[in-house]
């Protein structure tokens, strides 16, 4: 697509020599002699750059810029002007102007203006491309699915809390999804454009836990080289998610505390306070009333994060969603994998009667083996191979061949002559058939014997299915 070039001056010889040099070099032009009819072709959004003269009739090129700017639009403005003043250059560029001009100006200095304005409008939209990508996927991470009651519900005291600055303890079984919601929380808050930071306090040696949260100073330990900023300082200006706040030890609570109440911490081994504007956001999966009781959590420290608690249910209390978790995850796997698939009605009943331990991880884990292990798109329940609980009885023989005539005639027109019969009942015979005849290694006196069907019988249906009994002996299964 060609580059589109706005010209606008009343001074008719201007226009043209712009309009030469540019046309010859691909380039359509557009010429305006007033700020009026400039302003119009500009809202258009057509137009690369823009080489516009400050003093044109009906709207003075001033105007015109602020107006352009004030709208939104991509292109690059060029105020042109024979009074090069340093208010008139102050306000052009303050208001928005790509660059600025005095008349006379030589051609080959507006070539070069030319090129460097375009390759900056690429570089523009190349990051405004990059900024959407990094968009759709802070989408992602942050996309929490749910329409049971109870989600919906969180979602309102999200909508509510995030935009206050105040500190969030998330409560909820392991693979709940409470790294999820405080991402959606800071992603909702006025510090979105800030870090999001998570450690994990349990994952953490205790004795290095402390150097890192709050970073450490050269010298501070054997190995300490240099200065290293901990997680509150490299979450300032946004949020710091802290994930089992209830395995820390007492005396990093203590320090966790001061942290909270002050704003600011020592780093190990420094001399200085280190300042940080930053949200805590904290989740546990343990029962941390319980935990102060026993003393084994501060009591100050658990009020300071209980200002506002939010409760995540485990997945078999929000069983309208399982579904629905599974439909995201399977498209965000076809993303992934370029892997199209989609579970059958009996995964389906089976999943929702599921009693999900691990919960939302469980889930997501559970579908992602299956997706990749699977041969065909239908997922049923051979191939997502839930866990038993104990007492649980396995799938029966029926329920294994049910499931899969389900699938096939699910998939067959409800109308017309289809011979359903004549096509499922050999399929369903010649496996049986090479499976026993396999197993007693080509012996068709045992093999009919296993079957309990007459030897001639079998014979014929040997031959009718076209088995190669060659094939099968000296291959007998254990």
């Amino acid at each position: 697509m060609k580059t589109k070039i706005l010209i606008v001056d009343d001074d008719i010889s201007i226009l043209t020599v712009l309009e030469t040099l540019l046309e010859d070099k691909g380039i359509e032009i557009t010429t305006a002699q007033d700020g009026k009819s400039a302003l119009k072709y500009l809202l258009s959004g057509e137009y690369s750059i823009a080489l516009l003269d400050i003093n044109v009739p009906k709207m003075d090129g001033l105007t015109v810029l602020k107006e352009a700017v004030a709208a939104g639009i991509e292109t690059s403005i060029v105020i042109m002007t024979a009074e090069s003043t340093m208010t008139n250059t102050l306000e052009a560029m303050k208001s928005g102007a790509y660059d600025y001009v005095s008349k006379p100006f030589d051609l080959e200095e507006i070539e070069i203006l030319i090129e460097r304005a375009l390759t900056n409008l690429k570089m523009k939209r190349e990051l405004s491309s990059l900024k959407e990508r990094v968009k759709e996927e802070q989408t992602k991470e942050t996309a929490f699915i749910g329409r049971s009651r109870r989600i919906q519900s969180i979602f309102k005291d999200v909508g509510r809390v995030a935009p206050q600055d105040v500190t969030v303890l998330i409560t909820g079984e392991s693979g709940t999804g409470k790294e999820l919601l405080a991402r959606l929380i800071h992603s909702n808050s006025r510090r979105s454009e800030g870090p999001f930071i998570a450690v994990n306090t349990a994952a953490v040696p205790a004795n290095l836990m402390e150097s890192e949260l709050f970073g450490h100073e050269k010298g501070a330990f054997t190995g300490a080289e240099g200065r290293a900023k901990g997680k509150f300082e490299l979450a300032s200006g946004g949020t710091l998610f802290l994930d089992e706040i209830g395995d820390t030890t007492l005396d990093l609570q203590a320090r966790l505390l001061r942290a909270l109440q002050e704003s600011e911490f020592y780093r190990v081994g420094g001399r200085e306070p280190v300042r940080v504007d930053v949200r805590i956001v904290a989740a546990t999966n343990q029962d941390l009333e319980k935990a102060v009781e026993e003393k084994r959590f501060r009591e100050d420290l658990y009020y300071r994060l209980n200002v506002v608690k939010m409760a995540l249910p485990p997945l078999r209390e929000r069983k309208g969603d399982i579904i629905l978790l599974s439909e995201f995850f399977l498209e965000k796997f076809a993303d992934e994998m370029g892997l199209e698939k989609t579970l059958s009605k009996s995964a389906r009943k089976d999943m929702e009667a599921y009693h999900w331990p691990g919960n939302i991880r469980e889930l997501e884990n559970l579908l992602r083996r299956a997706v990749l292990l699977s041969s065909g798109v239908m997922l049923g329940p051979a191939e997502l191979m839930l866990p038993k609980r104990r007492g649980d009885k396995g799938l029966s023989l029926s329920d294994i061949i049910t499931e899969r005539l389900t699938e096939f005639v699910e998939k067959t027109p409800s109308t017309g002559k289809q011979e359903l019969y004549d096509t499922i009942m050999p399929l369903m015979e010649r496996p049986l058939i090479s499976l026993v005849l396999k197993k007693t290694n080509g012996n068709q006196v045992h093999a009919a014997e296993l079957l309990g069907i007459n030897r001639n019988t079998l014979r014929k249906k040997v031959k009718e299915l076209k088995i190669d009994l060659s094939e099968l002996k000296n291959g007998g299964l254990s």
